[in-house]
């Protein structure tokens, strides 16, 4: 007999994407308990007004956390954008990426923002000197979430697990406001990694969150739904030999 999945449902579920109905679908899912979106989800989706966009979905969405992403360059324009975004609903995180396209670190302004009283998502991180200084500046600041791309450093062929428990280590000795999320999810399993890490949040597209109720099912019974989809599909297809 084979062992039960290790997923203990600790670990807080966000949605990620940028389409309006699936938005709100995910919303009035009770396993997801906030969302995130960022300039390249909502391009992919077809917006071109971003305010509009934000304030139509907070319209909906009103109590679970929404993150929203600045989109410049310019540092001081950056803390524009974030000082607005921050006034749309007492639900908003500010997304700032670690550094802009230049390699310029935001790192100082992350520091300013959450003294300032601003909830952030510093993204975009990479590397633990990256979480590091991302926790240090938000040391003592409002409530604020570190989101790592685990799945891209997977990606790259490295194993993010031990920088992930490191950083889970550090942000819960440092300051209990600051939360680690996993980002860029690529499979259902990445969600019990993040869970055994320590991360206190996950982002997952919509797809990857439909799959979730797998956890429950025996490894005997999911290969005997294989098997019927096999046959399902041949029947339908009509192949004869």
């Amino acid at each position: 007999m084979t062992a039960p999945s290790p997923f203990q449902n600790k670990i807080k579920i966000y949605s990620d994407g940028a389409d309006k109905a699936s938005m709100l679908e995910m919303a009035k899912n009770p396993l997801i308990q906030g969302l995130t979106t960022n300039p390249s989800l909502m391009k992919k989706a077809g917006i071109n007004d971003y305010k509009s966009f934000c304030l139509d979905i907070l319209s909906h969405i009103k109590d679970k956390p929404l993150s929203f992403e600045v989109f410049t360059d310019s540092i001081p324009e950056m803390a524009k954008q974030a000082l607005e975004i921050k006034t749309w609903g007492n639900n908003v995180y500010v997304k700032i990426p670690i550094m802009n396209s230049e390699g310029q670190s935001t790192i100082e302004l992350v520091r300013e923002l959450t003294q300032k009283g601003v909830k952030l998502n510093v993204t975009a991180i990479f590397t633990m000197e990256q979480i590091v200084e991302t926790v240090m500046a938000l040391k003592g600041g409002a409530p604020s979430i570190v989101s790592v791309f685990s799945g891209r450093i997977a990606d790259s062929g490295r194993d993010p697990m031990p920088t992930m428990i490191a950083a889970s280590e550090l942000c819960q000795t440092v300051d209990k406001n600051i939360e680690l999320l996993w980002a860029s999810t690529r499979e259902v399993y990445n969600i019990v990694q993040a869970e055994l890490s320590g991360c206190h949040i996950i982002t997952v597209p919509p797809d990857i969150i439909k799959k979730v109720s797998g956890f429950n099912k025996s490894l005997h019974q999911l290969s005997l739904e294989t098997v019927k989809t096999f046959k399902s599909d041949a029947e339908t297809a009509g192949f004869k030999l």
